[in-house]
């Protein structure tokens, strides 16, 4: 199935929102890994360019967790599907409540296509809150404790028989600069395919 077509069917076209223009069988699909926000330029996004942006941070925390991936496509073979929690791009530094609130009803429906995921990670705060938006809406409280992500990092959290996975951003310039997020995001992503992947599976330690 086509991921925006489906949204679109679903939820109607939105001036400005960004959806995945990508074929997958979602049945395969075993993990979610959510973004923060979409880029302004939709090349530079997970299903964009081969050298997109967003790929250019992303492969390598992948590899760097033990995966061999070499592009969006290995990924999606591996049962990881990539998203962005803000399907608008951000207009100023810090992304508004209401960009979050817009882009829910797309969020939520996407999670819903996928019946066989075992693992949800948040890949920052904007993350976090877009998914604690949701499951506060459908079971009244928070998935996901508002307390800083390496606290909840031991804590095994789980939504409706789901592994909840908060961790930091995958995506911007950022990531490059702080090597701790960046040692932790690949830790937690290693956590993940463990997870996921059964032991036929291509991993290297």
């Amino acid at each position: 199935m086509n991921i925006k077509t489906e949204l679109e069917t679903k939820l109607g076209t939105k001036t400005g929102i960004c959806l995945n223009n990508i074929e997958i069988d979602p049945l395969t699909i075993k993990a979610v890994m959510i973004n923060e926000v979409v880029p302004s330029d939709p090349s530079q996004d997970f299903y964009g360019a081969p050298d997109a942006d967003y790929l250019k941070t992303t492969i390598p925390l992948l590899q760097g967790a033990g995966a061999e991936v070499t592009s969006i496509q290995d990924v999606l073979q591996m049962g990881i599907y990539i998203t962005n929690a803000v399907k608008t791009p951000k207009t100023a530094f810090a992304i508004e409540k209401s960009s979050i609130e817009n882009s829910l009803p797309y969020l939520e429906a996407e999670l819903s296509f996928f019946p066989n995921v075992k693992v949800i990670m948040l890949m920052g705060d904007v993350a976090k809150k877009a998914f604690n938006m949701i499951t506060k809406k459908a079971s009244k409280k928070n998935a996901v404790p508002a307390i800083s992500t390496y606290k909840l990092r031991n804590s095994e959290i789980y939504y409706e028989g789901i592994r909840v996975m908060p961790s930091y951003i995958m995506t911007g310039g950022n990531i490059l600069i702080e090597k701790s997020k960046v040692t932790m995001a690949t830790e937690d992503i290693a956590a993940m395919l463990e997870i996921i992947t059964p032991l036929s599976h291509p991993i290297h330690g």
